[in-house]
């Protein structure tokens, strides 16, 4: 008998990423736990940076490059009204906890870390815009103990191998995602190949490889899954109208809920015939199959 791929095909663990799309109010981001939560998904994600340190005072300062999206009347105060506090976050994943859907985050600067390590969710995130931040990742590397998430979006070779040469030693830690950075991204921009490059050159190594979409709709992502990656990641959003620049690239509810079922009916196909002729398939084969004279 052949051996069952559900050995190496685990369910995919789906990350519905709220990250800012709460719009800064916090029973809102509530609201879309409860909603991931009911659409089947393991974690709901968020974001935390500090403004102050993650921008020079010129980015601060400049407008939105994007008017109608802002909220506020520069960049640093439109990412400012977006923020929630270290309580926030911690309230947050309390109502998660009591949701029984796991919390994680994104941190974008060293103090955003440190606050997030304080809550010890069960993974942190490194978003592609900053995983060459290296004082970043040490600090999240020496000073904390759950698993590192880090996206490879907008992200050369040479990056990739300096943050595999920094987590040497703690590679079984990581989980590497591949992700092409754009908002929404084109389905040739896609590049789904990608992972299993990430698979073949550290699988072994790694906690495992995962996948952020940043596309439209939900087909692609099942071809991620059977590619290799056992995270799925998309952000979500309570309306893809919504005022905020994440949002069309995001999945409402009813998308959400559907790549949560679709990703667990692959799960259930991916294995080999326990026997050369299934149950299911002997009433047919009595009556339907031809017969030698």
């Amino acid at each position: 008998m052949q051996k069952n791929l559900q050995s190496k095909y685990n369910n995919a663990k789906v990350v519905a990423e709220i990250g800012c799309n709460h719009k800064g109010d916090l029973a809102l981001a509530k609201s879309l736990i409860l909603s991931a939560k009911q659409c089947g998904v393991d974690y709901a994600k968020f974001q935390k940076r500090n403004a102050k340190a993650l921008l020079t005072q010129a980015q601060y300062d400049a407008p939105h490059n994007v008017p109608y999206h802002a909220y506020g009347n520069t960049y640093g105060a439109h990412r400012e009204f977006l923020e929630f506090s270290s309580d926030q976050h911690r309230e947050l994943k309390s109502y998660c906890e009591e949701l029984g859907i796991g919390y994680a985050c994104s941190v974008w600067d060293l103090i955003s870390a440190k606050d997030i390590i304080d809550l010890n969710p069960d993974y942190i995130k490194v978003p592609s815009a900053c995983n060459n931040n290296h004082v970043l990742l040490y600090e999240l590397r020496d000073n904390y103990k759950g698993s590192v998430h880090i996206s490879l979006g907008m992200t050369s070779l040479e990056e990739e191998k300096e943050i595999m040469s920094l987590f040497s030693g703690h590679e079984e830690r990581l989980v590497l995602y591949a992700c092409t950075s754009g908002y929404p991204v084109r389905f040739d921009d896609v590049c789904l190949m990608e992972i299993r490059r990430l698979v073949d050159a550290y699988g072994d190594s790694v906690e495992s490889v995962a996948f952020s979409g940043h596309h439209l709709g939900i087909a692609i992502d099942i071809a991620a899954y059977v590619l290799g990656a056992q995270w799925i990641e998309r952000h979500f959003t309570g309306d893809r109208t919504w005022k905020g620049t994440d949002h069309a690239a995001s999945l409402e509810a009813s998308g959400l809920g559907k790549l949560v079922r679709d990703l667990q009916a692959t799960h259930s196909s991916l294995q080999y015939k326990s026997n050369e002729i299934l149950e299911v398939e002997q009433e047919q084969r009595n009556k339907l199959k031809y017969r030698k004279s």
